[in-house]
C-alpha cells in the first residue's frame, strides 16, 4: 500500500495557514525554500529537504506542492551586514521614524502606501528592497558602510544641529558659496546671495512650496544646490554670472553630476526670474508639484 504523504499546492497551503498567497511565497523565500527565477518559483535543496516537489499541470505548468502540515524553520540570519532603519536608529541615537524621514528627504527611498521602497538612488548605495512576510509591508535593508556615508552623516548632523556652523573647506566647486556674502533677506527669513534667488525665494515661499536653500546633495562630491523642494525630491539652479569663465566651469561640473546622478532639476535664467509666474509653475508641474 502506498504511504506517500498528502501534498498541496503553495496557495492551498497558505489558505490552510490563514495566509495571503504571496505572503506564504514571502516567507518560503525568505527562509530558503524557494527562489524567484523571472516570474518563476524553484525550489531549493532546502525546500526540497523540506519535502517540496514539482507537479505538473496541463492549466497550470510546473508548480510546486508541500507536506500539509509543513512547518517553516527560519535559518538563523548571517548577515548581520544589513540593517534596518531601526538599527540604523539606534547607532544615530535617533528613532527609525526620523531615519526614514531623512532617507526620504535625501531621496534614497520614498513613501509607499504602507512602509518604504527603495529608489534609484538608493538601490547604488546598496539599499536592498524586503518585505514583511505577513503583512506585505515593504522596507528597506542597508550595508553597514551607510554608517559612514557623508550624505547621511551630514543629513543627521543638519537635522540634529551638530557642526552647524561648519562650513565646507572644497576648493573646486562649492567655494563659491564662501566668496559671495548671503546678505540678502526674502520673506521667509531664507539670507540669500543675489536678488535673483531672493525673488525665487519668495516666490516659493508665497506659493506655499516647502524648500531649503543651499542643500548639500546626497553624494560624496561636495555640491550644494541653489533650493531644495522635499515634495517630488528637485533640486533648482539659478545661472547668473554667465559670462564669467570661471562661473561657466562651475555651472558645467554641477550640470554634469545633476545629470549623473538622474536628480530632477529645474534650471533658471535671468529672463526666467523675471516671469517666474508664468514659467515656475510648468516647471513644477513636471514633478507632479502644483504650485497654486
Amino acid at each position: 500500500m502506498e504511504t506517500v504523504t498528502s501534498k498541496i499546492s503553495t496557495s492551498q497551503l497558505a489558505k490552510a495557514k490563514g495566509l495571503a498567497a504571496r505572503n506564504l511565497f514571502n516567507e518560503l523565500a525568505e527562509a530558503g525554500y524557494i527562489t524567484r527565477d523571472n516570474k518563476e518559483w524553484l525550489l531549493t535543496d532546502i525546500g526540497k529537504a523540506a519535502q517540496g516537489e514539482y507537479k505538473q499541470s496541463s492549466q497550470f505548468g510546473q508548480y510546486i506542492v508541500w507536506p500539509k502540515e509543513l512547518e517553516i524553520i527560519t535559518a538563523p540570519s548571517f548577515d548581520s551586514k544589513k540593517l534596518s532603519a531601526t538599527q540604523i536608529s539606534a547607532h544615530f541615537n535617533l528613532t527609525s521614524q526620523k531615519i526614514n524621514q531623512i532617507l526620504d528627504e535625501l531621496g534614497w527611498i520614498n513613501k509607499a502606501v504602507k512602509g518604504w521602497k527603495v529608489s534609484q538612488s538608493g538601490s547604488r548605495l546598496g539599499g536592498i528592497q524586503k518585505e514583511d512576510s505577513r503583512t506585505g509591508v515593504p522596507y528597506v535593508v542597508w550595508d553597514e558602510t551607510v554608517l559612514t556615508n557623508s550624505s547621511l552623516k551630514h543629513s543627521v548632523n543638519e537635522i540634529t544641529g551638530i557642526n552647524a556652523e561648519v562650513k565646507s573647506t572644497d576648493n573646486s566647486v562649492s567655494n563659491f558659496r564662501q566668496k559671495f556674502e548671503a546678505k540678502h533677506r526674502s520673506a521667509d527669513g531664507h539670507y540669500v546671495r543675489s536678488k535673483a534667488e531672493m525673488l525665487i525665494d519668495n516666490w516659493l515661499y508665497m506659493a506655499g512650496i516647502v524648500h531649503a536653500y543651499e542643500r548639500k546633495l546626497p553624494i560624496e562630491e561636495d555640491l550644494y544646490c541653489d533650493f531644495y523642494l522635499p515634495t517630488g525630491k528637485v533640486y533648482i539652479e539659478f545661472w547668473g554670472l554667465e559670462d564669467d569663465p570661471k562661473y561657466a566651469n562651475r555651472k558645467k561640473i554641477k550640470q554634469d553630476l545633476y545629470a549623473k546622478y538622474g536628480f530632477n532639476l529645474i534650471e533658471l535664467n535671468d529672463n526666467d526670474v523675471q516671469n517666474l509666474d508664468d514659467v515656475l509653475p510648468r516647471m513644477l508641474l513636471k514633478f507632479d508639484i502644483k504650485a497654486y
